[in-house]
């Protein structure tokens, strides 16, 4: 880890200015890269963690394990169905346990066509808090998962809780993977220095993200599926001048509830129908774009 005279450094990348940057386009003469990014995550019964409908209740916390729950009975199953109605690609972040205790869900989307991206074992547990073996030996087991059930090991990865240790790109490069999303620096591909290489890392959103809008910032389904509007309208309006990445990340158990839902389908509509104007993708298809055009930073 670098320092200097101000204090500790991540050492990663340089500071760069975005109107500074070297112009370019996405497939297609595009300006404007946009994926969904579906968040499939376990908890632990009475093991603690997660969003919380209704914060501080003892363990075995019931009310909140069950509304997390719901989102992978049913709330991911609505959400299928609007991508499915209205034509749109995703990116699937997935609990390698999920296999286990949702037979059947993963696969759903997998019969989709959608990316599956390494999101860790549960989100039980963040990795950062892990010493370097056994972060090491999570990045190994959950990959391995993912390997013998899709027949291809992901590329991507986002840690669960978006937990970091000071080493985890290093140990997520040694590993394989080509790309991350566990940082939200840029709106453009940026690529990260390791102790043997690099890796690329990739926008993901933490504002256009259903937790922190709808959970912490208690904003309503309208509010968020407005939020997503107006970014979109901005962000292609601004592509003019510089190509950007836009991320939506979305949760099961939030934006599967009905009452958010429909105003979240209204939302993506307004994309889907903008799809001839913008590059409308997996962050796989990005990071890969990226790597092989030689355009990340």
């Amino acid at each position: 880890m670098d320092a200097d005279a101000n204090g500790p450094d991540h050492g990663r990348y340089a500071y760069s200015a975005l109107p500074d940057r070297p112009v370019y386009d996405w497939p297609g003469g595009k300006r404007l890269a946009v994926y969904l990014a579906l968040n499939l995550e376990g908890f632990d019964f009475g093991g603690g963690l997660g969003a919380e409908l209704a914060p501080g209740g003892p363990q075995p916390d019931v009310l909140n394990y069950a509304w997390r729950d719901w989102g992978n009975r049913v709330g991911a199953w609505r959400v299928k169905e609007t991508l499915d109605r209205l034509d749109l690609p995703a990116s699937v972040l997935v609990n390698s346990r999920l296999y286990r205790d949702c037979p059947g869900l993963i696969e759903a989307f997998r019969a989709r066509g959608d990316e599956i991206v390494g999101h860790g074992r549960t989100n039980a547990e963040r990795q950062g808090t892990l010493d370097e073996a056994e972060e090491r030996a999570l990045i190994a087991e959950a990959t391995a998962e993912l390997l013998q059930r899709e027949g291809r090991a992901p590329t991507g990865w986002l840690g669960p809780w978006i937990s970091q240790s000071r080493v985890t790109p290093d140990l997520l490069q040694e590993a394989g993977y080509r790309y991350l999303l566990d940082w939200c620096h840029d709106d453009q591909p940026t690529w990260f220095r390791t102790r043997a290489g690099r890796i690329l890392a990739l926008p993901y959103p933490q504002e256009l993200n259903d937790i922190p809008a709808i959970v912490a910032r208690k904003e309503t389904g309208r509010a968020f599926a407005d939020a997503l509007v107006d970014a979109f309208d901005e962000m292609l309006e601004q592509s003019v001048h510089a190509p950007l990445v836009m991320g939506i990340a979305l949760h099961p158990y939030i934006v599967g509830q009905p009452h958010r839902l429909r105003p979240l389908r209204q939302a993506l509509l307004h994309v889907a129908m903008k799809r001839d104007a913008i590059w409308l993708t997996t962050a796989g298809a990005i990071a890969e774009h990226a790597i092989l055009s030689e355009t990340a930073l």
